[in-house]
């Protein structure tokens, strides 16, 4: 082939980072009841996903827990949800046993099961987890276990607890990251019946969550924020701004949110079950989307040919990603590396490549102390503002 052109040649190369996109963090995941339901809309034991779910209120049925839960989650927000619709049992045993649900004979999982195939079945992984009305202990626990499978988030209710004693001693039963508390319910307005029912306030946490993700961001913790479409707890709070000796301090301390009116009403705590590191709501949520959205990213960099290149590309990007991050806020400090003591002949040569980067949370304000001082220095100016 001859090297003679008589013109112009363009050479094009293509030397770039990858483009880290956020995973989709505001997707529900629910678990619920409705016998009476639409099955065509809400097939039982099968992840359903609603683009928008006030569409599809008028196929929940009466019955159960499904279309409260879906209405709840509607008032704050219209996120992608995956609705799995179980069987109500004869008794609360045969109802808890089909929530949490299995691997039934046929192969398919059941119940909270089906939460662990519902990215395959719908193509969106759920991150936001719960089961309001049906979170038995025996529930909850199993949500817990699936939300650290899945990188999730669950809110579970304190049980049947009817008073703040026994909320604190039920969160005892709970110590991973993945998991909020909550304590006690809202009341809501029923129009059908024309009178305030009790809605269990992880209805309303699930639908909340996601909008503060597509408002806000994955870094912002549930707390704080108003509440629409409530008018009352089911139980008495004694909540005061400046008080340290009050229920919402007592249960908040102890990691469980509870509810408060001032300003509306409002989700009140920040802490996860967890007492050592990840004791924040946004903590475990910024582990969770840096984590999945830094490896969702270089699932194309799998099997490509291991050179320097390859690895700096990869370091590349992803200090691009999190320098974005903490340009927006939503992380304090990151970094990312090579380290040559992890990158030995003998790693490098059965073809595993090790990238270290760190990060720094965002922190809520949680506390804040103001010191007020009394003085009477200001006196001495007194006689020449008078003559003055």
């Amino acid at each position: 082939m001859s090297d003679f052109h008589h013109g112009v040649t363009v050479n094009e190369s293509v030397n770039s980072a990858t483009i880290i996109t956020d995973v989709a963090s505001a997707v529900i995941g629910v678990v619920c009841t409705a016998d009476d339901a639409d099955a065509d809309v809400f097939p039982l034991n099968t992840p359903v996903l609603l683009t928008r779910v006030r569409t599809v209120l008028g196929k929940t049925g009466t019955t159960g827990t499904l279309k409260t839960v879906l209405t709840a989650i509607s008032q704050q927000a219209s996120p992608p949800t995956i609705v799995i619709r179980v069987a109500e049992g004869e008794d609360e045993t045969e109802t808890t046993a089909n929530v949490i649900g299995g691997v039934g004979a046929d192969g398919r999982y059941t119940g909270l099961f089906a939460l662990l195939v519902a990215e395959m079945r719908t193509g969106m992984k759920p991150r936001i987890l719960g089961a309001p009305g049906l979170d038995s202990l025996p529930v909850a626990q199993q949500l817990a276990t699936f939300a650290q499978e899945l990188k999730a988030f669950a809110y579970v209710s304190a049980g049947d607890s009817a008073t703040i004693a026994e909320a604190k001693e039920y969160r005892a039963n709970f110590s991973q990251r993945e998991v909020m508390i909550i304590y006690p319910d809202w009341l809501a307005y029923d129009a059908r019946t024309g009178t305030n029912v009790v809605v269990p306030a992880t209805a309303y946490a699930l639908g909340l969550r996601a909008r503060i993700d597509a408002q806000i961001g994955w870094h912002k913790t549930l707390s704080n924020i108003a509440v629409n479409n409530v008018v009352g707890t089911s139980q008495d709070i004694y909540f005061a701004l400046q008080g340290t000796d009050t229920d919402a301090d007592a249960l908040n301390a102890e990691h469980v949110t509870t509810l408060i009116k001032q300003d509306g009403f409002r989700f009140w705590g920040n802490r996860t079950a967890d007492k050592e590191i990840f004791i924040f709501e946004s903590y475990t949520r910024t582990a969770q989307v840096i984590a999945d959205t830094i490896a969702e990213a270089h699932f194309s960099y799998i099997d490509k040919p291991l050179t320097p290149g390859l690895a700096r590309d990869i370091i590349d990007g992803i200090k691009r990603k999190l320098s974005a991050w903490v340009t927006a806020g939503r992380l304090r400090g990151a970094d990312v590396w090579y380290d040559t003591d992890l990158n030995t002949t003998d790693t490098l040569k059965v073809g595993r490549l090790t990238i270290k980067y760190r990060y720094t949370p965002v922190p809520p304000l949680e506390h804040l102390v103001l010191e007020q001082e009394f003085t009477d220095e200001y006196f001495a100016s007194f006689a020449n503002a008078v003559n003055s």
